[in-house]
């Protein structure tokens, strides 16, 4: 069961790291830190393309591993005690 929960600690902490490399990667919608570093120039472009669809189910899919992550490591804290 030990190598069951490293595994799910390692999956955790890869899938956060792409998870957030992957958010800040989004184009920004608005004011705040998005305009501080230029995103705010490009807003001539109002569609969206295939690239970032692609980039939005990447996210929802990371995001889902990790919460996967997360329910697994519960799981076994919850049934292992």
């Amino acid at each position: 069961m030990d190598a069951v929960k490293i595994g799910l600690n390692v999956l955790l902490v890869v899938s956060g790291l792409i998870l957030t490399l992957l958010v800040l990667l989004h184009k920004g919608k608005g004011g705040g830190l998005s305009e501080m570093f230029g995103g705010g120039m490009s807003s001539t472009m109002s569609g969206s393309s295939v690239a970032e669809r692609n980039l939005d189910r990447f996210t929802v899919a990371v995001g889902m591993i990790w919460g996967a992550a997360i329910v697994g490591l519960q799981l076994i804290e919850r049934f292992n005690a």
